[in-house]
């Protein structure tokens, strides 16, 4: 990671749960059945999620977690829904696990990992030898001293979690921006010399010899002069046996730098070295459209990969993101999911890494019971000429109406409450033609006009 801060700054103002509106919808089920609302169509099945989508492909989809976000309901239950797998933020770096030399403090990266297992979702470790967020005393000692340090704060963290981490970011942003291809100066570079990578490498393996052990860096993306110099390492180390098993490509993108063209490209000339590849520390500055497509392309860059093993988000949402004014992530301040969250499930779920291409469908809407205070609404949703394997319809009520439940569907919500965003409880598999449905109750307050419902949109 370029930065990140521990200190994220007093919390918010409470959010807008959507746990008690699950719940509510569970509570109430008898009730709705009980009042006119028939047995819809389609059938439940395994979640569609950014995990599930894709473990489909082979993959992993995982996200940095912070440990001082686990109290917080919607986080923990996007989290536990959406990832397959996580990456400790800060907790694992040295400042955090061995604040003084040879003292090693756990708890908080041990609440993420145990947090995970209990879930059943892979670890990767962040980060062992790093320039930053270094504590004072390791900076100041001599060369021999800092050998022994560095060799000792890989062995017994990895020994600490050995056996729990899929792979480790060994040696982190060792080489400079810009177009020298020089290593970065560090106390470990500018001490130990270029061989301090090795070395951390051999000493990680002997550690723990069934993690995979990672080279991790930004702006490495595409084939530049930073990423040849990474290349060239590997490579290096590949033909003396030195024990790397990926390569980790942090992908921080935005409006100036964008997903490079030779983005695939890079990932595979690097996997054609016999490492896999991993997307480590995605997101993606920006909004609608244009954000969904890069965060699509990205996918498909790694479906087309065959070493490419899996995606990382650095973060779960905007409002927690290092870089929460560009709004980079794939679930926005409320924990909704942003167009950006289908694009990458359609892109995990279409042929080949592809999209929806000539995929449509439609949608009509009936009114199925009314009472004094609310009513039930059911909107069904219609394949077009071709079969599609996903859905998304919008649903807006008009202020002071509020949706209290929802089924057989799995809704999302904008920031003001009012506009649903509607996608498959499950399988959204349509056959040409076919049709399923999705219900939902609005308290009227007042107001006993027709939702608004929007365009259906198909992968």
């Amino acid at each position: 990671m370029i930065f990140t801060s521990v200190d994220r700054g007093p919390a918010p103002p409470p959010r807008r749960r959507f746990l008690a509106r699950r719940a509510l919808v569970l509570a109430t089920a008898g009730l709705l059945a009980a009042g006119g609302v028939g047995a819809l169509s389609d059938t439940a099945h395994a979640a569609t999620t950014l995990g599930s989508a894709a473990a489909a492909q082979g993959r992993y989809f995982g996200t940095a977690v912070a440990a001082n976000h686990l109290g917080e309901s919607a986080y923990v239950s996007t989290l536990d829904r959406e990832f397959s797998s996580v990456t400790p933020e800060n907790e694992m770096k040295w400042d955090a696990v061995e604040p003084s030399r040879n003292s090693f403090s756990f708890g908080s990266a041990d609440q993420i990992v145990s947090h995970a297992q209990s879930k059943g979702m892979k670890v990767r470790g962040h980060t062992l030898v790093w320039h930053s967020q270094l504590p004072g005393w390791v900076a100041g000692l001599g060369t021999a001293d800092l050998r022994t340090a560095m060799n000792n704060h890989i062995t017994q963290v990895m020994q600490h979690y050995k056996g729990k981490i899929h792979s480790w970011d060994v040696v982190n942003e060792a080489f400079q921006d810009g177009n020298s291809g020089a290593r970065r100066s560090s106390p470990f570079q500018d001490k130990l010399g270029s061989g301090f990578i090795e070395e951390a490498f051999r000493t990680a393996r002997a550690a723990d010899p069934a993690a995979k052990l990672c080279y991790n860096d930004y702006n490495t993306d595409g084939v530049n002069a930073k990423s040849t110099a990474v290349y060239n390492m590997v490579k290096d180390f590949k033909s003396r046996g030195v024990p790397i098993d990926c390569v980790g490509f942090q992908s921080h993108f935005n409006s100036a730098s964008p997903v490079p063209a030779d983005y695939r490209a890079n990932l595979q000339r690097f996997a054609d070295l016999g490492v896999d590849v991993q997307i480590t520390e995605l997101d993606i500055e920006g909004s609608g459209a244009s954000q969904a497509t890069s965060y699509g392309n990205v996918v498909k860059a790694c479906l087309g990969v065959s070493r490419c093993t899996g995606i990382t988000v650095w973060g779960v949402t905007d409002k927690y993101s290092w870089r929460s004014s560009g709004t980079p992530l794939l679930f926005d301040g409320n924990y909704a999911a942003k167009p950006a969250y289908d694009a990458v499930i359609s892109a995990f779920g279409g042929t080949g890494g592809g999209g929806g291409g000539n995929a449509t469908c439609s949608v009509s809407y009936s009114r199925t019971a009314s009472w004094n205070g609310g009513f039930n609404g059911q909107v069904t949703v219609t394949a077009g000429s071709t079969a599609i394997s996903g859905w998304t319809v919008a649903v807006t009520v008009t202020p002071p109406q509020k949706v209290s439940a929802t089924w057989n569907g799995s809704p999302t919500w904008d920031s003001s409450g009012n506009v649903m965003t509607m996608r498959p409880n499950g399988n959204g598999n349509l056959a040409a033609g076919a049709s399923t449905s999705f219900g939902f109750t609005v308290m009227t307050n007042g107001n006993t006009s027709a939702p608004a419902i929007g365009n259906c949109t198909a992968s």
